[in-house]
């Protein structure tokens, strides 16, 4: 191994005082730089933190690493063009900056998802936000950056980005015969954020296929349900284009429907019950009177005369409506009772005829 070069390049350097205070200058600016620009983006995250915007605050905080990585590259590079003397391509530097501002972006897209999402628990109404969009848009926008960023590090190196486009075109086709299912749950992801038939939280079933439970994570290639046995379902997100899906997290009311039957003895009873049932209905606090109310006679059934209750209730918590629909039916037995009346149950009656023998057909 040849040491003459490394000798002479000692001996031009070391004896050189010049040198080594060049150094120490270019590195003294470097950490003044990066110290400065520390303090600045402290002081500007305290004051943005102040507002409500949220742009403002995830562009601050995306500047932070790059502009650190940007300071010490620059020194780094100075210290090897103009104090090493090495020979540096500016090709280098080129795909450095568009590395640094494709980081940059990335990291803007993601702290601006953050931001939103964070804002959007304080939102009701039509200012809320659906957080499954968001994501959607932040994914799209993060590799639409990332393959973005590939093509101009591809074409500041020299290669045609024609001829890759090309061979990407005729790979895509390939890659599209060999994957259609994958393809196929993308785009049904992709249908999912876009309509938005239901949001990671929401309580979903399908009459057409065994499906029910809260969504908890909404992929590019599946669907991951929690049913109510706790058991996780993946469902391909293909198949959510072929079935019908129900959202019952997106109810208004939660609605009451039930038949109720008193003895055929109290139909004289019947007219009063049903209206006082439906007035306390009415003044309920917890029934919704602007939607459907209905309260009639309806039946007769074999060992009952039948009246039904049709409903609506304020909350659309699964919890809560039981509770109230057990207040409400006890209510109604206790306007039942009240009448002078009996809830009905199934029964039978014998009836038998008084016969009139013939003495002569008398069995002594």
């Amino acid at each position: 191994m040849d040491f003459s070069q490394y000798e002479s390049w000692f001996q031009q350097h070391l004896g050189d005082s010049t040198f080594y205070l060049k150094v120490f200058l270019i590195v003294f600016l470097t950490l003044s730089a990066n110290y400065l620009w520390r303090r600045l983006y402290i002081k500007l995250q305290e004051q943005l933190l102040k507002t409500s915007n949220n742009w403002d605050d995830a562009l601050v905080k995306s500047l932070s690493k790059p502009i650190n990585f940007l300071i010490w590259g620059v020194g780094f590079w100075i210290v090897l063009k103009y104090i090493f003397q090495y020979q540096l391509n500016s090709t280098y530097s080129d795909i450095g900056v568009v590395f640094l501002v494709s980081w940059f972006l990335v990291r803007f897209i993601r702290n601006a998802e953050s931001n939103i999402i964070e804002k959007n628990k304080n939102r009701t109404g039509d200012e809320k936000i659906d957080n499954s969009t968001v994501e959607a848009i932040s994914k799209l926008l993060r590799v639409s950056v990332s393959i973005t960023t590939c093509l101009v590090m591809l074409q500041t190196m020299g290669v045609s980005i024609s001829a890759v486009l090309a061979f990407g075109g005729i790979g895509g086709i390939a890659v599209g015969f060999a994957a259609k299912d994958l393809l196929a749950n993308f785009f049904g992801g992709l249908m999912i954020y876009l309509d938005r038939p239901f949001s990671v939280g929401d309580w979903i079933r399908s009459p057409d296929r065994n499906i029910e439970g809260t969504v908890e994570f909404i992929g590019w290639r599946q669907t991951r349900i929690r049913t109510f046995d706790k058991r996780p379902l993946y469902v391909p997100n293909a198949i959510f284009n072929s079935i019908t899906v129900e959202n019952p997290s997106r109810m208004k009311n939660r609605r009451i429907y039930e038949t109720i039957g008193i003895r055929y003895d109290d139909i004289g009873h019947m007219n009063k019950i049903v209206s006082d049932v439906k007035t306390m209905l009415m003044q309920h606090p917890d029934i919704d009177s602007n939607q459907t109310l209905i309260v009639n006679f309806n039946e007769f059934s074999a060992s009952s005369i039948d009246f039904f209750v049709y409903t609506f209730t304020q909350t659309t918590d699964w919890i809560k409506f039981h509770d109230i629909k057990q207040r409400i039916l006890l209510e109604i037995a206790a306007i039942i009772e009240a009448n002078q009346s009996e809830m009905a149950y199934p029964t039978q009656r014998l009836q038998v005829e008084n016969i009139q023998l013939n003495p002569a057909e008398t069995v002594r």
